[in-house]
Formats: C-alpha cells, sequence, structure tokens
C-alpha cells in the first residue's frame, strides 16, 4: 500500500517537473530511478533522517561555480535530491544528474554530504534551491544563490561624443547594467574641475547625468563615466565633449622699438576651435614666408596658439606694421604689432675722448640717456687768463700802499703829541 501510494506521489511529481522533450530509454531511466526511490522510501528504519545544517546562501559572481551543501545524518537507503524551486525542475538524485543543463552536476562525500555544482553561472540561476529527502512525508530545505553582475555601460542611450557652440547648454547621460545596480561617477579625464549649473566646481560628482549650462572652451575635454558596484571590474567610457568658437586674438607687445641691424622677435596668441589657420603678413596683406630673414613658428597646445615672428638683421624697409591673422570656419581675426626705429645705442652716445665725460645707462631706468640733450664745455683763452690775473693782483697792490700811508700819517700824529 505504501508503494503504491510512493509510485503514485512520484509520478505526479515527474509529470509536472520533467521535461517531455525526453526520449523513450530517458523516461524508462527516470521511472527506474524513480522505483528505487519510492522503494528506499517506504522501508521503515529505526530512525527517519535529518538535516545536520541548514543549506548557506551564497553569492557568486557571474561566470564562476556555485556550489551548494546539503548535510544529512541517519540516511540509510533514503535518496537525497536537489531540485529548482521556482521552475520545479528536478535536477539531481542521489548521484545522478537529471537536468540537460551540461552545466549543472553533483559529488556525494561519503553518506552525509551531497553538493550541487553549478559551472560558468549565469544571472538566470539565481534563485532558490531545495535539497529533499524522499521519506514520508518528504524532508526538505532551502538555500538562495545570488549572482552578482559586474558593471555594464550600455551604448544606448549613454552619450556620445559631441560638438557644441561655446554657451550652449549641454546634458550627458551614462547608463548601466550590472548587479547590483551599478553606482555612476563623472570626473574630467585631465584632472580639471567640473563647473555645474550653480557656478560650484567640483573633481567629481555622482549621478547618470551631467548637466552643464553655458559651456565655455576652458569645459572643453574629455569626460569620463565610472560604473562601479563593488563586483570588479569596474568600467568607464570616455565622452569627448567639443566646444566650437570663431578666433581671437591678443597680443602682448604691440609696439617694439628697434634699431637698425637689431634682431627682434613678434609674439601672438590665438584661440580657436575649430583649430585654426594662422600666418603673419605685412600691413599691405602680403604673407610673409620662411625665410632666412623672416622665421615664423607656431606652437599649438589643444585650442590654443602661440605664434613668434623672428625678424634677422632689421633693414630700414623692414619697420612697419606686421598682422598676425588665425582664420577658421566660424570667423577671422587678426591683431597687429607695430615695429618703429629708435637710434642705435652706440652711436648715439657722445664719444668718451671728446667729452671727457663718463657716459653710462640710468642705473634707475636702465635706459639709455637721452642721446638728443647734448653736453657743452667753454674752454678759456689765453688772454682771459692774463686779464684775469691781472684783475686778481690789483686789490693786492691797493691794499699795501694804503698800509703805508697809515702808518706814516699815525706816525706823525703821534710825534707831533710829545712837541
Amino acid at each position: 500500500m505504501a508503494l503504491t501510494r510512493g509510485l503514485a506521489s512520484f509520478a505526479a511529481f515527474f509529470l509536472r517537473c520533467f521535461d517531455f522533450t525526453a526520449t523513450r530509454a530517458e523516461v524508462l531511466f527516470i521511472l527506474l530511478v524513480g522505483v528505487l526511490f519510492v522503494s528506499n522510501a517506504v522501508q521503515a528504519g529505526p530512525e527517519k533522517p535529518n538535516f545536520l545544517k541548514p543549506i548557506s546562501n551564497i553569492t557568486v559572481a557571474v561566470g564562476r561555480e556555485a556550489i551548494l551543501e546539503c548535510s544529512v545524518q541517519n540516511l540509510n537507503s533514503y535518496k537525497v535530491a536537489w531540485l529548482r524551486v521556482d521552475t520545479q525542475t528536478i535536477l539531481t538524485i542521489d548521484t545522478f544528474v537529471i537536468t540537460k543543463n551540461h552545466r549543472i552536476g553533483v559529488t556525494k562525500v561519503e553518506q552525509t554530504t551531497w553538493y550541487l555544482h553549478i559551472k560558468d553561472v549565469q544571472e538566470s540561476d539565481k534563485g532558490w534551491y531545495m535539497c529533499q529527502i524522499n521519506t514520508d512525508p518528504m524532508e526538505s530545505q532551502l538555500g538562495y544563490l545570488d549572482v552578482v553582475v559586474p558593471p555594464d555601460i550600455l551604448d544606448y542611450p549613454t552619450s556620445a561624443d559631441m560638438i557644441v557652440d561655446e554657451n550652449a547648454d549641454v546634458f550627458l547621460r551614462c547608463a548601466a547594467t550590472g548587479s547590483p545596480l551599478p553606482t555612476i561617477t563623472w570626473r574630467r579625464e585631465d584632472s580639471q574641475p567640473i563647473k555645474l549649473i550653480n557656478g560650484s566646481e567640483v573633481l567629481e560628482i555622482t549621478g547618470e547625468f551631467l548637466n552643464m549650462t553655458k559651456v565655455n572652451r576652458d569645459q572643453m575635454g574629455t569626460y569620463m563615466c565610472i560604473a562601479s558596484n563593488r563586483v570588479p571590474p569596474s568600467v568607464s567610457k570616455r565622452i569627448s565633449l567639443l566646444v566650437q568658437f570663431p578666433p581671437s586674438v591678443w597680443i602682448q607687445y604691440q609696439l617694439i622699438g628697434a634699431y637698425q641691424g637689431q634682431r627682434v622677435t613678434l609674439e601672438c596668441h590665438s584661440q580657436a576651435f575649430p583649430k585654426s589657420i594662422n600666418y603673419w603678413a605685412k600691413n599691405s596683406g602680403e604673407i610673409i614666408p620662411h625665410s632666412t630673414k623672416f622665421v615664423p613658428e607656431i606652437i599649438g597646445e589643444n585650442y590654443k596658439v602661440h605664434m613668434k615672428l623672428t625678424i634677422n638683421y632689421l633693414g630700414e624697409q623692414d619697420f612697419g606694421i606686421y598682422k598676425c591673422i588665425a582664420k577658421n570656419p566660424l570667423g577671422e581675426m587678426e591683431g597687429s604689432v607695430n615695429v618703429y626705429k629708435i637710434p642705435h645705442p652706440n652711436l648715439a652716445a657722445p664719444s668718451k675722448d671728446k667729452s671727457g665725460l663718463h657716459d653710462k645707462l640710468d642705473q634707475g631706468n636702465q635706459q639709455w640717456p637721452d642721446t638728443s640733450q647734448k653736453v657743452t664745455m667753454k674752454i678759456p683763452l689765453q688772454e682771459d687768463m692774463n686779464t684775469s690775473q691781472a684783475s686778481k693782483s690789483r686789490p693786492t697792490d691797493c691794499i699795501t700802499f694804503y698800509n703805508i700811508i697809515s702808518l706814516f700819517i699815525l706816525y706823525r700824529l703821534f710825534f707831533c703829541s710829545f712837541t
């Protein structure tokens, strides 16, 4: 009677759980296993089997192997089976694999522990698993398999590289999947701060969206969106933001004084995106090519350009206005430098042999003395020197004569007073 009940129970369970695409041989094999499973279940034993400990819940990264453990004591002739709960699928009975999933396996250690192996774990393997003993009624316990998935950034709807006009609003998005759900962090590849809508600047910001208003050329660059969920490895995507604007030109020294024969270097700074065409030209519009006399040089960095023009041995015809010109599809800009002539310092200074003066630079201003102010000296003639000596000797002679007369008068007065 018990055997009949057991076979009926197994048949009902088989019809509910088994895959009907099996061949006749597989069905006969399963029925045979069922008979053994049920026949062992009706055997009376001195003590019923029970579980030694609960099944531990485990967490496994996708692609790895998951192993669930079921420990039983006093099993005697009963059998242990593993089932997938949500699909009601029989996976193994004792040491036999029932499912057609080639990634499923089972191992037994002595007569106490059964291990369910799931190789190359997929996210779909996540769920509850049951370890069951074919007692009447059946004994079972559950264990949960959690499958974690490293983050992955979706090509869509994640933002692609973009080109915008200066002062436009920019909205970037980074969408990612993973288990658990990844956290998105934004930062600039060049480690420069990110300027937010409220005007504040931060080195990094968290969130799926990055919004910036009225972007300028300084915000041009590569932005990194990094997805992480504590399941290695983290992933990132580079999004290039290009800000286009017409050329602008800045010149520090617009007036340069130089003397003939001197070597001078003119400098000009420009900014533009798309990158501009840069060149030097004379005031007449004639482009200045590279030569032994004129040496143009362009140093570029991102959207910034530093232009130089070296003029070797200035000639009379080389003084005048020079233009630095920058052009791109959005516009054109130019700046001018006026090279004017100044006197040669060595020719303008007075001769030391003739003047006898020690000419030197003004220590305070570090400039050449004003050569337009001439220094003159009057050299006295010989007859003027004689006249001067005569005029200087007369007062001395007069003083001596007057002294003699005065002494004579005093002598007479003194002598008469006694007579």
